[in-house]
């Protein structure tokens, strides 16, 4: 299937590693070219000189911390310097710390608002009218299976992204006539970095070892295993494709089953 993705510009953030980098591997393969950025310097270099080799896309890499707005300046600005357009913007930032309610200081509630939420918002400002000009383009924006059924010791995340959600659901309707689409993407439990940072902390705060965490999660999903990034790429490059053109407004989980609910 020839998704129409070549000649396509993609920002994709937090695509130093793990879902963000996934994404933007996929996405390369399919011909786009990349904007990538992260805070770390030396991985977000590999994963450049990575992508490039593999596929050779045209790619431009910007170590940034998209919490802060100046950041995220600088990414887009080098993508329209690189390439003069950005067709698909990937959203994607680290999960908020683990823990419960009176764990998280009003400083780290602010701080989750900034990374997750903020970033988003600052993100999509910055290339949505040059989407709109052009009549076309594709925002999806990676959240977390907590937006349908919230997660265990993840209260920052639960309800910081569950307002990502309602700002996307919103934004669709109001871009759909440009031809642009507006889509979350919400993974479960998938084999990367934050997903050991995370059974690392339940372990820690039930006195369990992390290896047992995991055959949780694996009991609790259907298919009984921990997904790969790869699975999850797939339908963001679907998603950020011309043959999607038709859906908009949705949040579509990749979890093997996990979500109990109809909806």
């Amino acid at each position: 299937m020839d998704l129409g993705l070549k000649g396509r510009v993609a920002l994709v953030a937090g695509s130093s590693r793990g879902l963000g980098r996934a994404i933007a591997e996929e996405l390369a393969a399919e011909g786009a070219s990349l904007v990538l950025c992260a805070r770390g310097e030396d991985a977000l270099r590999e994963a450049r000189e990575s992508i490039e080799q593999q596929s050779g896309a045209g790619v431009v890499a910007v170590a940034a911390d998209l919490a802060d707005p100046t950041g995220v300046e600088r990414v887009v600005e080098a993508g329209m310097q690189a390439f003069g357009k950005i067709d698909i913007l990937v959203t994607n930032a680290g999960g908020p710390p683990a823990g419960p309610f009176e764990s998280h200081s009003r400083e780290a509630w602010q701080a989750a608002w900034q990374l997750t939420f903020e970033s988003v918002l600052d993100l999509t400002r910055a290339v949505l009218p040059g989407m709109k000009e052009r009549r076309w383009g594709r925002i999806l924006n990676v959240t977390s299976i907590a937006v349908k059924q919230p997660v265990e010791n993840l209260i920052l995340s639960n309800s910081v992204r569950a307002a990502v959600t309602g700002f996307a659901r919103t934004l669709a309707n109001e871009v759909a006539p440009f031809g642009v689409t507006v889509n979350n993407i919400l993974p479960g439990y998938t084999r990367t970095e934050r997903l050991d940072e995370l059974a690392d902390a339940i372990s820690s705060a039930r006195g369990i070892a992390p290896g047992e965490v995991r055959a949780q999660w694996e009991s609790q999903t259907p298919m009984g295993r921990i997904g790969e990034p790869r699975e999850f790429a797939a339908l963001a490059a679907f998603l950020a494709s011309e043959r999607a053109s038709f859906i908009t407004g949705t949040s579509v989980q990749v979890d093997g089953g996990w979500v109990r609910s109809l909806l």
